[in-house]
């Protein structure tokens, strides 16, 4: 069994979610970051980190990957059009979403005090709402990628999500609509549940 490492108000809700989605049962260890059980499994602390037997792998999009590939769910077959396609929604995700609410997270609580530039987050706060206008446009089925629900899904929903916490300006109401009914997926709010379990 799986046993994913990481507090559920972080990346690793976005492994939660998916195995969710794909019924695939697995342990959960709420690591804080940089706390003495997450150094267990990154040295450096940094979570999420997913145990699969004998391996540990880290990194929220890296073990996504893993697991749509393993069990062909959540994913384009590698080496189609598709999966290339996919692989540029997520990369694209990862750059323009994913990076700017890092950036903002870094000179809001991550960095010592007196390296945080507080002023940056006014132009990553623009630049995010520029990226959600062409996400929106970019959104032209029930999923990103058409009509099966893919990684990218997971990833930019729980980005929007993580800009409404950071105090974003708030996506248009085609995307937010859109990120309400994924939030509603009894996939989703069973991996939420388990902030509480």
């Amino acid at each position: 069994m799986y046993t994913v490492v990481g507090a559920t108000k972080s990346r690793a809700f976005r492994v939660m979610w998916m195995l969710e989605e794909m019924g695939i049962d697995y342990d959960h260890n709420p690591a804080g970051p940089r706390s003495d059980d997450a150094k267990k499994f990154n040295p450096l602390g940094k979570i999420p980190a997913l145990v699969d037997g004998d391996e540990v792998l880290t990194d929220s999009m890296a073990i996504m990957t893993y697991l749509g590939d393993k069990h062909g769910q959540l994913t384009a077959p590698a080496g189609t059009p598709a999966r290339a396609r996919q692989d540029a929604m997520t990369f694209w995700l990862v750059d323009e979403f994913d990076a700017i609410l890092w950036a903002a997270a870094k000179h809001s609580f991550v960095l010592p005090e007196d390296q945080r530039v507080p002023a940056i987050k006014d132009a990553l706060k623009a630049e995010f709402a520029r990226s959600a206008a062409v996400l929106s446009d970019r959104l032209t089925g029930p999923f990103l990628m058409g009509d099966q629900m893919t990684i990218p899904d997971i990833l930019a929903v729980h980005c929007i999500n993580w800009s409404i916490g950071a105090g974003f300006p708030r996506v248009d109401d085609k995307l937010g609509a859109w990120a309400k009914e994924m939030r509603d997926r009894p996939a989703f709010k069973a991996a939420q549940a388990k902030e509480t379990s």
